[in-house]
């Protein structure tokens, strides 16, 4: 029986190709409409391949967030763009991320779970600042208590790492076997929190194909299906 439910941060509780979008029309106006989506997912692909490098003190953070839009960019058959410029498109980027705000219906959700008094937490990647200036602007503290979020660089781990989750287990309290894990990105979350024996719901909103099938218990590809899949699992002694 699900008993408690942790959440990734990015593009799971927020709609983070809007802040993206925002920011490359400001910085990179070239890109045509039709290639946004596409510049985002290759975004998040260079993000999540690159950053366990600044973690290893291989790459520095500036170079990877460079490196991230640039490579983007290359890989969708644009110009690159300079050092210089991917630094404003970053700043702009951080500008528009604080101003995001729950999607409705992950408030709606976190509202059910907490009146059904069930344990929530929060693991997310990113460098430690970056990523709490988030939680706070979420205002995640509302539904999760701050001892209940982990961010990746302050840990040491990251996802997909089954470290990382093993330590929430201890520092949330949490059973692995009763606990749920809720993202969008199939590697890191998904097959993270499997490594670990956890529940996984793939929250695959931007609907991404795999080469194999998914060994989450639950998928969705919509926002307005998380609440009724989060109180199916909550109210089935197991997910099918």
């Amino acid at each position: 029986m699900i008993k408690s439910v942790v959440f990734d941060v990015d593009d799971t509780m927020y709609d983070q190709q809007q802040p993206f979008k925002n920011s490359v029309k400001n910085v990179v106006p070239q890109v045509a409409e039709e290639d946004m989506h596409g510049l985002y997912i290759r975004f998040r692909h260079h993000s999540d391949e690159n950053f366990p490098k600044v973690m290893a003190g291989e790459w520095t953070l500036d170079y990877m967030r460079a490196h991230r839009i640039s490579q983007s960019l290359i890989d969708l058959g644009y110009s690159p763009i300079s050092d210089e410029k991917c630094l404003v498109f970053q700043e702009v980027y951080e500008e528009e991320l604080a101003n995001i705000s729950l999607h409705p219906e992950v408030k709606k959700t976190l509202d059910f779970l907490k009146e059904k008094n069930i344990l929530l937490g929060i693991i997310t990647n990113g460098p430690t600042d970056h990523q709490t200036k988030k939680l706070n602007q979420l205002q995640l503290t509302n539904w999760i208590p701050a001892d209940c979020m982990l961010v990746s660089q302050a840990t040491g781990f990251q996802k997909p790492e089954k470290e990382i989750f093993q330590l929430a287990e201890k520092t949330f309290n949490m059973s692995p076997d009763e606990t749920l894990y809720v993202g969008d990105n199939y590697e890191n979350d998904v097959l993270g929190a499997k490594s670990a024996n956890w529940q996984t719901l793939w929250f695959n909103h931007r609907k991404r194909s795999i080469n194999e099938r998914p060994v989450c218990d639950v998928e969705i590809n919509e926002f307005d299906q998380l609440l009724s899949a989060i109180q199916t699992a909550v109210g089935e002694a197991q997910l099918v």
